[in-house]
């Protein structure tokens, strides 16, 4: 629940990063929890080894949820007798005839404290916490309502003067109870982030024994030194450096690199990236804490810790709100005793009206009624919100940093351009002749070609130029699919200013030879969503600056940029450097957004005010952001702007319904017309309560976003 809980909770959003939880009782709506503020410091948290403290929050998230809904309905299943029970229920409805019964109002007291006790201790317990940090917030304010109402309806039960609030406690309790699940129910649990990018690594590796046979043997087993044979399409288990072989392996999920690179002899791997049409043999360099990928663990645990929380402004309403209650209880309890000199139950009677009539009941499902709301909608247009603080964040955003491959781009190769240097030849005969040879192979490049033609021809002797490209004959002919450094080798020079173009723009260029003579050229790129142009133009309409960030080549990244529309563009940024990206941009005075999908976006990704992920991409990247895009459309980013001030309006519209007519009942209820014979009752300010209430679940109903 990283930063997480919204606007009812603000020390809840501190669970952002874990900021050593800070007790965690930071809560502020849920510290009430028994044995919530045993998270003191979150000492299990620490190196996130076995991911014990990770898992342990999890469950504690989980059982809080559990306990607030088992609360919630025990509560609401005795407050129906409550309300039965009351004689302001038995009178508005007519049936005080048909329900009372003799000793009813101890019954009535029995069921009252039940709920006092066992549905308001979540409450109870928060008063405790926030009164020990001088922070009185939502819980003070429910608990000096709730506490209010019983002890004085008690003492009405035996023998005091008066009218009891028995079923406004029920009630209140019951709705705080429901307003809480709801909210807890909208926000994910925390952050699987680490668990993740563990499985990105293979349990098993082929070790190399000293005769040359392989075995079987899980990671804790191999060590620096030791040699691992690495088989087509498998992940390679370790870090370390080929000693035989050659082969493209797969780093985007590692490094951003949207090319597969050509690895042989002496060139360096990383565990977690994928082998791709060649076997290897890897001695191994790095094992452990000093592998790449539990650095990247470690970059993504330290960006979480480091986490800022945020300000609350329901928290703050809650705050006034037991301001105005303990002044207005307190004043109109000594002016009525001491300058009107009234009797004390009239007294009391007055000041418990002022202090129940306070009672948050609209406050308390102002926020989460619209949290309920905005989640459901952003669920069916493909938008999951796992933070909810962050994305109310999301409305102030001046700066959205974008990955480029599989964010802005699709993250796999297709055709761009198609050159023709024989004129009796089309560009689709080319494509056909080179994606019927091509079909034959994994490699990310031949799967682009052959996505690029309807069918092909049937091929014969098919056979691979390792890291050259591949041969076979088609229709007659050979056929032959290779990269530029085959030309160079075979001294065949090709001069085209379209070839450079395309070279300098960093597309991969493959040449296509007939029978020993060079026809044609493809050159491939990653391929830009068609929707990356039309979302970089609606979030400069919003005033928000775009950015692209990638770990490819400037020139890949300059014609990306100049393609979608980008505002700056960070290239060449290796890995671990993506989070000072990030901070450095912030620095600027910036909110930021960061949106990408790969493992090295992760701590990124947790670094900026609000993590968005594609839905597509890593387990990692999805784990650790705030708001994740299923459908991998950079246009649900502008939607989620949207809709993040879209809820924040609705947030403090409802925040002024739920608070705003204590400004007239309050007074009102005080008795400052009393002369005029006019005196607001209980009933009335339940009234006035239960309008408050309905206008906001109202109000949180109408929330929409733009289409």
């Amino acid at each position: 629940m990283d930063k997480e809980m919204d606007m009812t909770h603000s020390g809840h959003e501190g669970h952002a990063g874990h900021e050593g939880h800070e007790g965690h009782s930071g809560h502020e709506g849920h510290e009430g929890h028994e044995g919530h503020e045993g998270h003191e410091g979150h000492e299990g948290h620490e190196g996130h080894e076995g991911h014990e403290g990770h898992e342990g929050h999890a469950n504690h998230h989980e059982l809080m949820v559990a306990d607030y809904r088992k609360r919630f309905w025990v509560s609401l299943i005795i407050t129906i007798p409550i309300l039965a029970l009351s004689s302001m229920i038995q009178k508005f409805l007519g049936l005080r005839e048909v329900i009372s019964f003799e000793g009813d109002i101890y019954v009535l007291f029995g069921l009252a404290s039940v709920v006092f006790f066992y549905g308001g201790w979540p409450f109870l317990k928060g008063l405790v916490l926030e009164l020990r940090k001088k922070q009185p917030g939502m819980m003070t304010l429910i608990a000096l309502a709730i506490t209010t109402a019983y002890i004085y309806s008690s003492l009405v039960v035996f023998g005091l003067p008066g009218t009891g609030f028995f079923w406004e406690l029920a009630t209140l309790v019951s709705i705080m109870l429901v307003g809480h699940w709801i909210e807890m129910r909208s926000v994910m649990g925390a952050s699987k982030a680490l668990e993740a990018l563990a499985k990105l690594m293979p349990s098993e590796a082929h070790k190399v024994l000293p005769d040359g046979s392989t075995q079987d043997v899980t990671l804790d087993n191999l060590g620096v030194g030791d040699r691992v044979l690495v088989k087509p399409g498998e992940k390679l288990p370790v870090d370390g450096i080929v000693i035989e072989g050659e082969s493209s392996v797969n780093e985007a999920m590692l490094t951003g690199e949207s090319k597969p690179v050509i690895k042989g002899k002496g060139d360096q791997v990383i565990g977690g990236a994928i082998n791709g049409e060649g076997s290897l043999v890897v001695e191994i360099k790095k094992t452990g804490k000093d592998s790449y990928l539990s650095q990247v663990v470690e970059l993504v645990r330290q960006a979480q810790e480091s986490k800022s929380r945020s300000q609350d402004i329901a928290s703050r309403a809650a705050l006034w709100l037991t301001m105005i209650a303990l002044g207005a209880g307190g004043i109109t309890l000594f002016v009525w005793l001491a300058i009107v000199h009234k009797d004390l139950a009239f007294a009391l009677e007055r000041t418990v009206t002022v202090m129940v009539i306070t009672c948050p009941h609209a406050l308390g499902l102002a926020v989460p009624l619209v949290v309920a709301v905005s989640t459901a909608i952003s669920a069916k247009n493909g938008l999951l919100i796992r933070n909810r603080a962050a994305f109310e964040h999301a409305r102030n955003i001046q700066a959205i940093i974008f990955d480029k491959t599989g964010t802005l781009t699709e993250g796999k190769f297709g055709v761009t351009d198609t050159v023709i240097f024989d004129e009796n030849l089309k560009k689709e005969e080319i494509l056909k002749y080179a994606a019927s040879v091509e079909a034959n192979s994994e490699h990310p490049i031949a799967r682009g070609i052959v996505a690029s033609v309807k069918e092909t021809f049937p091929v014969k002797d098919f056979k691979a130029i390792t890291g050259r490209g591949a041969v076979g004959i088609v229709d007659g002919r050979e056929v032959k699919v290779v990269s530029p450094g085959y030309l160079r080798e075979q001294k065949l020079d090709i001069n085209d200013e379209r070839i450079e173009k395309y070279s300098s723009q960093g597309k991969t260029v493959v040449y296509v030879m007939l029978d020993g003579a060079v026809k044609g050229a493809v050159a491939l790129a990653d391929i830009i969503r068609k929707e990356s142009k039309e979302a970089i133009k609606r979030l400069r309409k919003m005033g928000i600056r775009s950015i692209m960030l990638t770990g490819d080549n400037q020139k890949v990244a300059n014609w990306v940029a100049e393609e979608v529309g980008v505002d700056e563009v960070f290239a060449e940024v290796l890995p671990h450097e993506k989070a000072d990206r990030v901070k450095e941009v912030k620095a600027r005075g910036l909110v930021v957004a960061m949106t990408g999908d790969g493992v090295n976006d992760a701590p990124a990704l947790v670094s900026a005010d609000v993590g968005i992920a594609i839905g597509a991409g890593t387990d990692v990247a999805i784990e650790t952001a705030d708001i994740v895009l299923v459908r991998s459309n950079p246009m649900d980013v502008v939607t989620i702007m949207d809709l993040a001030r879209a809820t924040y309006r609705k947030m403090v519209q409802n925040l002024a319904w739920a608070t705003g007519y204590n400004f007239f009942a309050i007074p009102l209820a005080a008795g400052v017309l009393y002369n005029l014979g006019i005196v607001l009752s209980p009933a009335a300010g339940a009234v006035l309560m239960s309008l408050s209430t309905v206008i906001v679940a109202i109000n949180a109903r109408l929330l929409k976003i733009k289409k």
